[in-house]
């Protein structure tokens, strides 16, 4: 811990937010890049006082005399950012540039968080050069994103966390409605009074999401691979499965 804790500051460090609508997600950096901490809390309604407590977490392990910048992305990444006089970035700048340095082959970025999604178009410049050509994002509504996914584990009693592996084991995926909450949840009553099994209530579910982006977000967009898809519904097995299915 004493080693660590040298190494720590000896480095230039730089701490980067980004300030979901349902997480906070939380890097310390050193100059070249490399990651020396990396965090995920969720916000229940309480952004700046998540964002609070995991900073003062954070800072009682690094020296503070060697932080050069926070950076702040995400939906309540603005205010935070005032708050902490740091730098705001906007989210589909942080989304191309980051995939500018880790993945320059990238074309097409699909992003699903909490209650948004985005579909970022990108095109080279130059050697590992990359441009934004076009983007769109859902409305208002949260259906079809990770908030959907939430309301529709709840219901059925399952932990957010274990939809995706379940999904995986469905060979044969039931159509659910994406677009409204009071639709899917009309076609999952009917699925379970027809006795059909969790997983495949599940992965229809992770269907619906893809078919829904697709449809709405991206009607008559040509996706471009390599895709890298992005945001928290993005660890979700069963909408990954089926993104590759749908795309």
């Amino acid at each position: 811990w004493k080693c660590e804790r040298r190494i720590m500051k000896e480095r230039e460090l730089f701490i980067g937010l980004d300030v979901g609508s349902v997480s906070l997600n939380t890097v310390v950096m050193d100059k070249r890049g490399e990651i020396l901490e990396e965090h995920y809390h969720r916000i229940k309604g309480r952004p700046l006082e998540t964002v609070d407590r995991v900073l003062k977490e954070i800072l009682s392990r690094v020296d503070v005399s060697a932080i050069r910048g926070v950076y702040v992305t995400g939906m309540g990444g603005k205010r935070v950012a005032e708050l902490l006089d740091g730098a705001f970035v906007n989210e589909v700048i942080a989304h191309a540039k980051a995939v500018r340095i880790l993945y320059p082959e990238v074309r097409t970025i699909i992003e699903m968080g909490g209650e948004d999604s985005k579909l970022i178009l990108l095109k080279a410049t130059g050697e590992k050069g990359l441009e934004i050509v076009d983007f769109s994002m859902n409305t208002l509504c949260a259906a079809g994103t990770g908030s959907f996914l939430d309301q529709q584990a709840n219901r059925l009693k399952l932990a957010i966390e274990d939809l995706g592996p379940l999904a995986l084991k469905s060979k044969s995926p039931p159509r659910v409605a994406g677009r409204c909450s009071v639709f899917a949840k009309s076609d999952m009553i009917h699925l379970q009074q027809a006795a059909a099994p969790d997983y495949d209530i599940v992965a229809g579910l992770c269907y619906a999401v893809a078919r829904n982006f697709k449809g709405n977000i991206g009607r008559g967009i040509k996706m471009l691979p390599p895709v890298s898809f992005q945001g928290g519904v993005a660890a979700n097995l069963g909408v990954r499965k089926a993104f590759r299915d749908i795309l």
